[in-house]
């Protein structure tokens, strides 16, 4: 190396001629260092002060990248992702040689990691004995905090500066070699490592199959073992093995016989649930049949006492219906004269429409505008009449009210509930099967 990386230190005579200047002159003693000066002397070396070819040095040893990463952008405009290590290293570099608050962080960083090397820096006394701990910590391999620790170092001069900076420098060269050779050797035992890994698998994989092999033999082999010994067995074996198939035969036979049965008697229950079901709601159009046919015989009964014996009760007060206008629509002729004559008795008006056999189905809307009362016996009148019957009424306002038959027996009956405004007798009356018009 031709030109050392640093400026080199001045030589002792250089030095001592110097002094003796000094002392040619009278009155050189009035220009030694002042207190100022002195003090200044016993204090440590700033980052800044030292030589600016020290600060690589120093920051490339003594910071880690991970460290410089989180500190340099904080004074600069580099991105710590993007930035590759090379810019960080000169950036921090930068910020040393520069000083300021840059300088200050670096320092502080360096003061805070290697606080422990500096304490045990600050017990030497002079030059000397600053350059035997650094051997020691060569020698140990502890290299970083007692590189900063002398070179900031109070009695550190530039000869051990200058020192210090060779041999890490060489050792960089040594450290580069071995890094080269351990390589080389890393290189060569992954190789070696995959070769062996390749064979150990190989052969996991081959005992893996010789496993399986063996299974597979042993499997066989009891398998011809337990045939062999029910071959020894077979003829009581095979006596009830018969035996049991025998009985299995007969079991499920017993058990078809029983499920046959109870599907029998599910179906025979089933319908006997359908025709009680169908026998109850007989029973009970019975019983509100007698009890509507109770009604119209009573209503009967007090007609004819009322038609017999003028003395008797009447059904129903002589003008019970006087002024109310009533429209009776289906029916039978036969019984259609009794009617309006019944009902001119007790001082009404029965007009009747046959529902369009022989009226015309027009007259049946007039007919029912102007009506008190809509009458209709459900097994004696066509869908189309009720239902235009039914429309009318509401659209007017009229109250009409269905009749169980077309007999004088079911109408009697109606008028006389109306007119003791009792409850109906049957909850419902039933739908008719006879249409005048279609049959």
């Amino acid at each position: 190396m031709h030109a050392p990386p640093f400026r080199l230190a001045r030589t002792p005579g250089n030095a001592a001629s110097q002094e003796t200047t000094l002392r040619a002159f009278p009155g050189a003693d009035c220009c030694g260092p002042s207190q100022a000066e002195l003090t200044r002397a016993r204090q440590r070396t700033r980052l800044a002060e030292l030589d600016a070819h020290l600060h690589c040095s120093i920051i490339g040893t003594c910071l880690s990248t991970h460290e410089l990463r989180k500190l340099v952008p904080r004074h600069t405009a580099l991105d710590a992702r993007q930035a590759s290590d090379l810019d960080i290293h000169h950036a921090a570099v930068e910020l040393a040689i520069e000083g300021g608050a840059g300088a200050k962080a670096l320092q502080k960083a360096l003061d805070t990691r290697y606080a422990g090397a500096l304490r045990r820096f600050a017990g030497a006394r002079d030059a000397q004995a600053v350059l035997s701990l650094w051997q020691e910590a060569l020698a140990s391999g502890d290299i970083p905090p007692a590189y900063w620790a002398l070179m900031t170092h109070p009695a550190t001069t530039m000869e051990v500066r200058q020192s210090a900076f060779g041999e890490l420098h060489m050792l960089s060269h040594l450290v580069g070699a071995a890094n080269r050779a351990d390589l080389r050797r890393l290189v060569a035992l992954e190789a070696e490592n995959a070769d062996l890994q390749t064979k150990v698998e190989r052969q996991q994989t081959r005992l893996h199959e010789m496993s399986r092999e063996r299974d597979a033999l042993e499997a066989q082999t009891a398998r011809l073992s337990a045939h062999a010994a029910a071959q020894r067995e077979a003829p009581p074996q095979h006596a009830q093995v018969e035996a049991l198939q025998e009985a299995l035969a007969a079991r499920d036979a017993r058990l078809a016989l029983h499920t046959s049965r109870r599907e029998a008697a599910e179906q025979r229950a089933n319908a006997d649930a359908a025709t009680l079901h169908t026998l109850r709601a007989q029973l009970d159009e019975a019983h509100a049949l007698i009890d509507a046919l109770r009604a119209e015989v009573h209503a009967m009964e007090h007609a004819t006492q009322a038609h017999d014996d003028a003395q008797a009760p009447r059904a129903l007060p002589q003008d019970a219906l006087k002024g109310r206008r009533i429209v009776y629509v289906g029916g039978r002729p036969g019984s259609n004269h009794a009617l309006r004559r019944w009902v001119e008795s007790a001082g009404g008006e029965l007009t009747v429409h046959d529902g369009g056999m022989e009226d015309r189905k027009g007259l049946l809307a007039a007919a029912l505008a102007s009506a008190d009362l809509a009458v209709f016996p459900v097994d004696c009148i066509d869908h189309d009449s009720m239902s235009t019957l039914k429309r009318v009424c509401e659209r007017h306002q009229v109250t009409w009210h269905p009749l169980r038959t077309a007999s004088l027996a079911s109408f009697v009956e109606l008028m006389m509930r109306l007119h003791t405004k009792a409850p109906p007798t049957l909850a419902a009356v039933p739908v008719s099967r006879f249409c005048l018009r279609h049959g």
